[in-house]
């Protein structure tokens, strides 16, 4: 609500003030004021219980109890799909996202951040560290708020002493996904405890900022987005000789000490919760503290130059789809050397998240979801039928095929259980043809005898479980190894050269 509110405001003055008029000279201003509509209109007093005002607010997620905000990649509600098709007639070339913060409290009332990791186009991302964030900080300082260039989250929740913590933006986020569409994402976070004439007016001061920044660089702008998506159209094209390809990060445990504005505070044991809990005060806390300022890469992969994915998987290629990534089929049945990942070891929540029981990875902004396993890659002869789906990344939306189909990028569908039958054993043997298959292969292979009777030596589980004893012999058999559990169904193409695609 405090974004709707800024722009609206901005809008009026851009209309009746000549001096603001000009920020419209050289800038196309799209403004969406309520994205979640049925949120927005389930208004209550008692829906934001961090939030100092307005007296009356929305709810965070939509009708059907999903967050929009983190539905970017996936897009299964409809109002992601709506923003999809308005996102690509009009193109922008910088994207704004207004959020207050949840977390600490401290004296600056806009927060905010935009993504410059090794992820994000290197000229790009050096005009938003050398160049936008600075300046977005002077103007808004100088308009009379308080500015941090960084989302503020705590090492140690009830001790901001021990510093600003590394978070990861995942493209389940607005801003993350901006990176796969190569352009500036701004997230603006105003402080939920200040008042909201506070907020607001912050907020209208870095869409004003952002606005004469742009004005006076648009030209710049327009060519580095362009470079970008040329750029991101090479992704497939370089082979075992390309840079390999950043899914996610982790911090690297470089540092920076900053200037940090913060509110006194005091740390005691809670009778309630039976924790240590803190208790913020109104005085300030001019300190210095060290903040995680290094990234390194946890886990790239090499492009390749497209993939296959096979006709009856359509929700995984409705998705793309919906970004408007180009898909091409096979004309016939094609039969020729692709990678494939074999996939193991997955282990899924027990409660869902965003209508889904999805395998997540989400840094300091969500604890990690489930426990994803192992992914092992293997080139293999594969034959795919006519029908069967061609995403070549030849395109300016590569980055988004790539987040979708490694399985192990942070919101990949198999993370968001896209693939989740590959992972499901149809047939089993009954326990009395196991019992007549198991002597007869303890017969014919002393090694299996050895690991079999190693097992129920040292696993007193295994030894006491009639069903495990006989499973070990059907996992080892011909009959298991038929069902391909966890066989990742897409294929990696080193070359399109010779698809039948239309």
């Amino acid at each position: 609500m405090d974004g709707k509110d800024a722009c609206l405001a901005l809008l009026r003055d851009m209309l009746q003030d000549p001096g603001r008029a000009q920020l419209l000279e050289h800038v196309v201003l799209v403004f969406i004021p309520v994205y979640n509509i049925d949120g927005h209109e389930r208004r209550s007093a008692y829906s934001r219980i961090n939030q100092n005002g307005p007296e009356l607010a929305g709810w965070r997620a939509n009708g059907t109890n999903l967050n929009l905000n983190r539905d970017y990649l996936k897009a299964d509600a409809p109002e992601t799909r709506a923003f999809l098709r308005m996102f690509h007639r009009w193109m922008p070339d910088f994207f704004v996202d207004d959020h207050v913060t949840d977390g600490a409290d401290f004296q600056y009332d806009v927060t905010f951040d935009i993504d410059a990791t090794p992820d994000v186009f290197p000229p790009t991302a050096s005009w938003i560290r050398d160049f936008v964030t600075p300046e977005l900080t002077r103007r808004v300082n100088a308009a009379g708020h308080l500015a941090f260039p960084s989302t503020v989250f705590l090492n140690d929740d009830t001790d901001p002493s021990k510093g600003l913590a590394f978070h990861d933006n995942p493209p389940r986020f607005s801003t993350g996904y901006m990176i796969l569409e190569n352009r500036p994402g701004l997230l603006v976070e105003l402080h939920m405890l200040k008042e909201y004439r506070t907020r607001v007016t912050g907020n209208y001061e870095i869409l004003r900022s952002l606005m004469e920044i742009l004005n006076e660089r648009a030209a710049a702008l327009i060519a580095l987005n362009h470079e970008a998506d040329l750029d991101a159209a090479t992704l497939g094209s370089k082979g075992a000789a390309g840079e390999p390809f950043p899914l996610y990060f982790e911090k690297s445990g470089e540092t920076t000490q900053v200037e940090f504005l913060g509110c006194e505070f005091t740390r005691f044991p809670s009778e309630v919760s039976g924790a240590i809990a803190i208790r913020y005060d109104s005085k300030p806390w001019n300190t210095k503290l060290l903040m995680d300022s290094g990234t390194k890469v946890a886990r790239s992969v090499r492009p390749p130059a497209g993939y296959l994915v096979p006709p009856q998987w359509t929700q995984v290629i409705d998705v793309l789809r919906a970004h408007g990534v180009t898909v091409l089929r096979l004309a016939k049945e094609w039969t020729g050397t692709v990678e494939r990942y074999r996939c193991l070891g997955m282990r899924w929540p027990g409660k869902p998240f965003e209508g889904r029981f999805p395998i997540l990875r989400g840094g300091n902004v969500e604890r990690a979801i489930g426990e994803f396993g192992t992914c092992e890659l293997s080139s293999e002869t594969v034959t795919y039928p006519v029908g069967s789906d061609v995403i070549p990344l030849n395109q300016r939306l590569s980055k988004v095929a790539i987040h979708w189909l490694e399985p192990e990028a942070p919101d990949s569908a198999l993370r968001w259980g896209f693939f989740a039958p590959i992972f499901e054993q149809k047939e089993t043997g009954e326990a009395y043809v196991l019992e007549k298959l198991a002597p007869n292969d303890l017969a014919r292979n002393p090694a299996l005898r050895v690991e079999f009777e190693h097992r129920i030596r040292t696993d007193s589980r295994f030894a006491a479980d009639p069903t495990a004893r006989l499973e070990f012999f059907y996992d080892r058999s011909p009959w298991w190894q038929a069902q391909r559990v966890g066989e990742y169904p897409v294929g990696r193409l080193a070359s399109l050269e010779g698809l039948p695609v239309v």
